[in-house]
């Protein structure tokens, strides 16, 4: 079970040397992408919940 445990650290650490990280310009334009789609999709979801709320709230005044 040892042996197995060592061969397989073994073998992590050539998958790790087999890893291409990104450059700083790559994680900048990634992180400002999902910054704002996050923006977008909060300011959209945000805009449907005021829609229904005040759908709803007419059909509460219509129906009662």
């Amino acid at each position: 079970m040892i042996k197995r445990f060592i061969q397989f650290l073994k073998e992590v650490r050539a998958d790790f040397h087999k890893v291409t990280w990104p450059k700083r310009k790559e994680v900048y334009g990634t992180t400002i992408v999902v910054i704002v789609t996050c923006f977008v999709f909060g300011f959209f979801l945000w805009a449907v919940d005021i829609v229904m709320g005040r759908i709803v709230t007419w059909l509460y005044g219509y129906f009662s």
